[in-house]
């Protein structure tokens, strides 16, 4: 039987709000539990990372991704659609939970959901371990994206003689 070809659009959707207040200490991939509705609503990329956040159960060792917003899936039925911001179990080994829970123990750190893409059909997650920025970091991080933006400009142009 002919392998099926990859589809030509396959979503990437990314948390930029996240970058923007957090600083990404580390990251790591996770495959996400959805269902049926779920998996079509996120290949039309009708997913919201933004206010998205990520929990560890260290009674069972599970790792819980918290209000994402997936939306309903248009086509499916009353019966077989779903609650958009649920929480949904996140899969990784127990000792990547561990680790990742050891990291996070420290005040001011928390795991956040950068993208959210697929990997030969299954839908992953890439989580970081981040600290929050504060004021004046984000403050800087806009400037130096400023200067960066002028110097790149100001190399591009032709010297007139």
């Amino acid at each position: 039987m002919a392998r099926k070809k990859p589809s030509s659009f396959t979503p990437r959707i990314v948390n930029r709000k996240a970058r923007h207040d957090y600083h990404v200490l580390e990251k790591t991939t996770c495959g996400v539990v959805l269902t049926g509705s779920e998996v079509k609503s996120v290949r039309q990329g009708q997913v919201s990372l933004a206010e998205g956040f990520a929990r560890i159960e260290p009674k069972r060792m599970e790792l819980w991704l918290h209000n994402v917003d997936i939306a309903p899936y248009a086509q499916a039925g009353s019966e077989s659609g779903h609650e958009p911001k649920r929480t949904r179990k996140l899969l990784a080994r127990k000792r990547e939970i561990a680790r990742i829970h050891g990291l996070t123990s420290t005040k001011g750190t928390t795991i956040i959901p950068l993208t959210l893409f697929f990997s030969r059909g299954y839908v992953k997650v890439e989580i970081g371990i981040c600290h929050g920025k504060r004021q004046y970091d984000k403050r800087q991080d806009i400037k130096k994206r400023e200067t960066g933006r002028e110097m790149r400009k100001a190399m591009t142009r032709k010297v007139i003689r």
